[in-house]
Formats: C-alpha cells, sequence, structure tokens
C-alpha cells in the first residue's frame, strides 16, 4: 500500500446521515493544501447504510463485522492508517473540517494537538458540561497540566506516537480522554487549538451514567499508570490524616489509641511503600517508550 502523509480517520457507528457531509468537508479543506492524504473510516459494526454511504464517496473503508466501541475502532484505525500523521475526529458532523490544517501546523512543534471545543452541543448539555467539567478538573488536578478540553473528538498526532500508547487505550468513549493524559503524563508536549462545536447530526450514543463513570475509572487509571505517586501519595496522606483525627479523638474520649487507629497509620504507610515501588517500575519503562518515539531532531 502506498504511503500518504496524511490520514484523515474517522470511526462512525450508525452516521449514515451525516458521513457523507463531513467526508465532503475535509476534502474541501486538504485539497487547497497540496498534501497526500487518505480518509479512512472504520465502520464499528454499523446497522444502517454508513459503510456503504463513505465508500461511495471514495473513503476508504474497513468495517468491524460487531459493535465493539469507539476505542476498539480508534485503534483499528491507527494500525491501518497509512499517513505519517493522523487526523481524529468524529464522524457525527460537530467538529469542523476547517480546523484540520491548524492542527496539521501544530504538529511542527508539538506531538498531539488537541481542538478544544468553547461549549457543548450534545444532548443534555447542562448536564453534560457540569459533568466533564468535573471529570476534567479531576484530571488537571491529578496531573497538574491545564487541560481546556479532556475528551475532544479531534486532534491530530503522529502514528508513530499513538502506536506507543495503542494497548492503554480502552474500547470505550474514555479513549480520547485517556490519549490527552497519555501524552501529557509522558511529558510531550501537548498544544490545544479553539475550535468551533456544532450540533451534532443524527443520534448521540454518549451514555451520561456509564460513559461517565468509565471517564473517571480510566483517568484513574492513566494518571497510575504515567505517574503513581501521584494516586498513592494522595492516598497515604488522606489515610494518615483520618488516623491522626481519630487518635486524638480516641485519646480524649476513649484515654487511648485503638486498633483502628493503628490500621490507618499503618495503611497509610503501605500505600506510601507501594507508591515509591510503583514510581520504580514506571521510570524505568518511561525511558523505552520515550526511545521509540524519539524524534530525530529531539534533544538528548
Amino acid at each position: 500500500m502506498k504511503p500518504v502523509g496524511v490520514t484523515v480517520l474517522l470511526p462512525a457507528y450508525n452516521e449514515e446521515p451525516a458521513i457523507g457531509t463531513v467526508i465532503e468537508e475535509v476534502r474541501r479543506e486538504l485539497a487547497p493544501l497540496s498534501i497526500d492524504y487518505e480518509i479512512l473510516v472504520v465502520d464499528d459494526g454499523s446497522t444502517d447504510g454508513t459503510a456503504q454511504a463513505a465508500a461511495s464517496l471514495g473513503a476508504r473503508v474497513h468495517s468491524h463485522p460487531h459493535r465493539s466501541g469507539a476505542g476498539a475502532a480508534l485503534r483499528t484505525g491507527i494500525l491501518l492508517a497509512r499517513g505519517e500523521s493522523i487526523v481524529f475526529m468524529d464522524a457525527d458532523g460537530t467538529y469542523p473540517a476547517e480546523a484540520i490544517p491548524a492542527l496539521l501546523r501544530g504538529l511542527d512543534s508539538c506531538r498531539q494537538v488537541i481542538g478544544a471545543r468553547g461549549s457543548e452541543k450534545g444532548t443534555w448539555p447542562a448536564l453534560r458540561s457540569a459533568v466533564k467539567w468535573a471529570l476534567r478538573k479531576s484530571g488537571e488536578f491529578l496531573v497538574r497540566h491545564p487541560i481546556p478540553d479532556l475528551n475532544s473528538g479531534m486532534r491530530a498526532f503522529r502514528k508513530r506516537d499513538a502506536l506507543a500508547f495503542l494497548h492503554l487505550l480502552p474500547d470505550g468513549h474514555s479513549c480520547v480522554s485517556t490519549m490527552t493524559l497519555c501524552f501529557i503524563g509522558m511529558g510531550l508536549p501537548v498544544r490545544f487549538e479553539p475550535i468551533r462545536y456544532r450540533p451534532r447530526i443524527g443520534t448521540s450514543k454518549f451514555r451520561v451514567v456509564s460513559d461517565t463513570l468509565r471517564f473517571g475509572v480510566q483517568i484513574l487509571r492513566s494518571v497510575t499508570y504515567f505517574a503513581p505517586l501521584r494516586i498513592y501519595l494522595s492516598a497515604a496522606l488522606f489515610l494518615f490524616l483520618a488516623g491522626s483525627v481519630k487518635s486524638a479523638l480516641d485519646i480524649v474520649r476513649k484515654g487511648g489509641l485503638e486498633e483502628s487507629d493503628i490500621l490507618l497509620f499503618l495503611f497509610s504507610a503501605l500505600a506510601g511503600l507501594l507508591g515509591l515501588l510503583a514510581d520504580l517500575v514506571v521510570r524505568q519503562s518511561r525511558k523505552s517508550i520515550l526511545d521509540s518515539i524519539a524524534l530525530p531532531d529531539d534533544p538528548g
């Protein structure tokens, strides 16, 4: 297969009403750039005419035999992409193809460029905005880095970088937040490019309760993988403070310590030791990952 400069990756599940418009917008924006590109649609087991509509417009289509999830479609697309650079965007019409040139230019100085939305246009916008704000702030607290948009569905990155983190991407919608945290957690430069965000075409597949829980769990998992001390030391500090308060109250009310007080201090020490051991393991694996994705002009 002939390599190309850019792959525009469109994972899609039952997006027949929108996929044609998205593909035409992508072609219109990329045509003046004079670069070799492909449009790759990963059809995640759609039951409508998504695959046929995409193929009729000249897109390269790969279909999953059954629905596997947005993250599974993203992993498939990264593996199949012929481009050195990948622009990933949802196929529901919410993200503007006009932002693609700016995202690609950003890769000259960054390893991932993320389209940062300024508003929420999905179903239940107030609830979704509140939930996403809470998740974003949790992610910022854990990685100690500003994150204007944790789970944007539009971003550009190099294929070789994404392959290094492919095994960490979950099957569901939390794949995008995981990719954000992976790059930030490894200290790779990430840029957020403001973009317009439009109402989707068709019906949303986002499930507020279950997908939000998965987002939260994946944030903790990603940070634990790249910066375990921030999780374990936070737990150790919480247990130590709880033990100190409970011990003081028991001394005042009962004249001495109880077994539960000692257990809290013991658990605090164990959490701290586990964090130190995990940090040693992460530091050893971190260098091998960074070496595998180092660019020729990277320092050191």
